[in-house]
Formats: structure tokens, C-alpha cells, sequence
């Protein structure tokens, strides 16, 4: 655990130096030990792959106070809290016609279309971070079996709800946008909603599994094609 500052009214806490589950696992229980440990003192949280920024109101305390504070909190981080965070089943629509590259990523990995619905659908991932833009979780890790390079172009246009992998991460285009990502299916819940209390329906360290669903069900769910 290493902590810096990062500004008059902000510190940062580096709890890794490389992207995995634990990592994850570790930050999400940083989250809620430096919630409780700061109370009204603390104004924001930012959590990341491996780190958490830590904004609090330099009129109620100070940087010294606080990491004093910090370093004491996730010192007694048991092994308990590292397992926090919920797990979010996220139904997916897994088919050539909802996943562009589906056809081509199962060829370039010599496996089938199912073989790569039931690597994907079989593994438990973690919320690495949250960026890019509002609901788009970094989620690993992707079996090795089917990580995929970012393509050369990046699309134009990806539909909200595309399930896509890069490298050894998978994600859920929250909002129709740019992507360089692999499509492999489309998710019709909605991974970010302004209106919805929470907004998001994962958060920094929650647990991901995907559930294979019939294009019938994607569209009584809402899910959206085309």
C-alpha cells in the first residue's frame, strides 16, 4: 500500500501494481473502510484498477489527519472484507446477429460459436473500473482461450447494450458510441440510467457472471436489435 498526495484536498492510495480479481477485490474494500473511516470529512471516492483517489473537505481536516486515518483503515482490512461486492448476473444475447465478430473471434481461437458462449458465460469477472464513459465497467478476466486484440478500425457506431471483448476484458457498451472492442452478443439491461437509483448496476469490485439467454427473451427485456 503506498498513499500520495495528489493535490491540496485530495490523496491516493496505490493498493497493486497490476491489473487482477485481488486487486479489484482489495480497492472495492478500500471503498468502504475509507467511507467509514473519514465520514462527513470525506466529499468524493474514485476508484480504480489499482488505486483509489480520496477527495476530502480541507476545511474540516487536513492531509496529514487523513492519511493517518486511511492507513489505519485498510491496515485492518481483513480477509473477510477483501471478499465484499455483490455478484450481478448480466442476461446476454450471444448470436452472430447481436455479436458482429462472434463468427470471426470463435475462427481466429479454433473454437465453435458455443464453445465461445460457454467460456464467456462460464467465468465470474470483476469490476476492474468504471470510464470511458457513464456504465462502462472493465470487467476480467476473460479466459485466455478467447481474448481478443482491439480491432485495427474501431467502429464507428456500437450499439448500446454490445457485449465486446478487448484483450483479456470484457464490457457492456452502456450508450451507443465508438468501439474498437470485439461484439459478441448484446445485454438489454441497462448499465447506466440517469433516472434509476443506483444509476449503475455495478459498481469498482463487484462480481459479473453473464447468463446466455434466447433472442425471445433479449427482446422481452427489452433489448434492442439493428
Amino acid at each position: 500500500m503506498e498513499i500520495h498526495s495528489a493535490g491540496e484536498d485530495a490523496i491516493i492510495v496505490y493498493l497493486g501494481h497490476a491489473t487482477s480479481p485481488e486487486v479489484a477485490a482489495r480497492v472495492q474494500a478500500a471503498v468502504t473502510a475509507v467511507t467509514r473511516a473519514l465520514g462527513p470529512d470525506l466529499v468524493d471516492l474514485v476508484p480504480s484498477y489499482a488505486s483509489l483517489l480520496i477527495i476530502y473537505d480541507p476545511l474540516q481536516t487536513d492531509h496529514l489527519s487523513v492519511s493517518h486515518r486511511v492507513r489505519a483503515a485498510l491496515q485492518s482490512l481483513q480477509a473477510a472484507d477483501m471478499d465484499a461486492g455483490r455478484t450481478v448476473v448480466l442476461p446476454v444475447y450471444y448470436a452472430p446477429e447481436s455479436g458482429e465478430d462472434l463468427e470471426a473471434l470463435a475462427g481466429n481461437a479454433g473454437l465453435s460459436i458455443e464453445e465461445v458462449i460457454a467460456l464467456h458465460s462460464g467465468s465470474e469477472y470483476r469490476v476492474y473500473a468504471i470510464g470511458f464513459a457513464p456504465g462502462f465497467a472493465y470487467l476480467g478476466q476473460v479466459d485466455e482461450r478467447i481474448a481478443a486484440p482491439r480491432l485495427a478500425t474501431p467502429r464507428q457506431k456500437v450499439p448500446r447494450g454490445a457485449v465486446a471483448i478487448a484483450d483479456r476484458q470484457t464490457a457492456v457498451y452502456p450508450a451507443t458510441s465508438p468501439g474498437g472492442w470485439n461484439l459478441i452478443g448484446r445485454c438489454p439491461t441497462r448499465m447506466f440510467d440517469p433516472d434509476a437509483s443506483p444509476t449503475m448496476p455495478v459498481n469498482v469490485g463487484d462480481r459479473v457472471r453473464f447468463e446466455a439467454i434466447s433472442r425471445e427473451k433479449f427482446l422481452t427485456l427489452g433489448g434492442e436489435l439493428g
